[in-house]
């Protein structure tokens, strides 16, 4: 099967229009048309329903775009780890993780890794919907669960609880809960338990709306959460490892937090020699073990 025609045939399917396939290959219309003209006849079957709103794969069309798919994502796979320098760290990463975590945990500290690898070029992907990683929707993922598809190392980095937080500000105008009965008289804020979430995190949240919770305010990311705890509006479910970069947070009722939920990494088993997800691997093993240690360090204290 000729390669050229289907890379055209791939274009055209992603833009769903001769025209704009020809725009971004730098064929005319008539080129284009006459590939997949082309590739039809060789293959004896039809491969779009021409339509006046622009193409729509036949069902033998889209068999075909899941395999021209499939190989643009392991080209560019190869195509990355030969650009991998053997000493130095460059090109573009795709890391995938919740908003939560990526907002709250990652991105304050992605500092410390451009400062290191100045020529790297992060594409973070914020989502609690688990995108493919051997199919390549992203190189490097960390999730709050042990990931399940095949083919990937897998690195167990902590384990986190959600628990309440809220500020020296609103407690002294509102007192301070001494028991969970007490969460009645103040508002929660939280993430909806019906919303994409850990299982652990919407149990405790589910826990505490049974409290005859008055007045509440629910936002689906935990980074809406904070900025709702930060503007003094109640009392707050977020992950303790906010703790270390919010210490003025004041822990409500310590002894109510959510069963532990695991954080992994994770990366397909082909980019096991990648200089790039390498150095971010070891850039995030480094800033947990340093938070491991400082968390330990308030303990004895």
């Amino acid at each position: 099967m000729d390669w050229d025609k289907l890379r055209i045939f791939h274009a055209v399917a992603d833009a769903g229009s001769l025209t704009h396939a020809g725009d971004q290959l730098h064929l005319s219309q008539s080129a284009v048309s006459r590939q997949i003209r082309s590739l039809e006849e060789s293959l004896d079957t039809t491969l779009f329903h021409r339509h006046a709103r622009g193409l729509i794969l036949t069902e033998q069309g889209e068999l075909l775009f899941e395999a021209t798919t499939s190989m643009n994502k392991r080209l560019d796979t190869a195509a990355a780890r030969i650009r991998d320098s053997e000493e130095e760290v460059f090109g573009v990463l795709r890391v995938t993780t919740t908003t939560g975590f990526g907002t709250l945990w990652l991105v304050p500290r992605l500092p410390k890794l451009y400062d290191k690898y100045p020529d790297l070029k992060i594409e973070l992907m914020l989502e609690e919907r688990v995108l493919d990683l051997p199919m390549r929707e992203a190189d490097v993922a960390i999730r709050m669960k042990e990931p399940s598809q095949a083919d990937l190392i897998r690195r167990r980095l902590m384990n986190i609880k959600m628990q309440l937080f809220a500020t020296p500000d609103y407690l002294a105008r509102h007192g301070t809960p001494n028991r969970l009965a007490d969460l009645s008289d103040h508002r929660l804020i939280s993430q909806n338990p019906n919303t994409p979430q850990v299982a652990a995190g919407a149990m405790l949240v589910q826990l505490l709306m049974d409290q005859d919770i008055r007045s509440s305010l629910t936002v689906n990311n935990y980074f809406g959460v904070l900025q709702g705890v930060l503007n003094h509006l109640g009392i707050g479910v977020l992950p303790d490892y906010l703790w270390e970069d919010f210490p003025h947070l004041i822990r409500v009722l310590p002894e109510v937090e959510s069963d532990e939920v695991p954080v992994f990494l994770a990366y397909p088993e082909e980019l096991r020699q990648s200089k790039r997800v390498g150095a971010f691997r070891d850039f995030v093993a480094e800033e947990i073990a340093a938070y491991r240690r400082r968390q330990a360090e308030d303990l004895v204290a």
